[in-house]
């Protein structure tokens, strides 16, 4: 028989996959949202969106027209979001990052150097934890 920690632990595991399977959900609704609005403004083909979890980047977009994003970008300023998914965007027109391709952020998002500041900064900050710290929900279930 397992002991009492034991379930908790396991437990706390299982709270914590299901509340990431959530917010991957919501994520995956914002980025098709947003996608959808602002794809009217920078012209391109895409073919699918698809939604990880990466250490290292916020979104990609392929030769083929797949955009990718991160699932921690939900925890984000909502700005930050779509500057994401404008940059990723305008990969459609510029596959590279080209003065045209930033002429054409910036046409869009006049802000985007601040914003992606602010991912440099702040983007650690970016996960389950500490969104559910910061928002005084308990990450432990003792």
């Amino acid at each position: 028989m397992p002991a009492q920690g034991e379930d908790i632990a396991a437990a706390e595991s299982r709270r914590l996959e299901i509340l990431e399977k959530r917010y991957r959900n919501a994520a995956r609704a914002k980025f098709e949202s947003r996608v959808a609005y602002y794809h009217r403004l920078t012209g391109g083909n895409y073919t699918s969106i698809t939604v990880r979890d990466q250490r290292s980047r916020w979104g990609s977009c392929s030769s083929r027209g797949t955009l990718s994003f991160n699932y921690r970008l939900i925890f984000a300023p909502p700005m930050i979001l779509d500057y994401v998914v404008v940059h990723e965007l305008c990969h459609l027109t510029h596959m590279n990052h080209s003065k045209d391709f930033w002429d054409m952020v910036a046409g869009i998002m006049p802000e985007h150097k601040t914003y992606r500041k602010w991912l440099r900064d702040h983007g650690h900050e970016l996960n389950l934890t500490a969104y559910l710290e910061k928002m005084g929900i308990p990450v432990t279930l003792d």
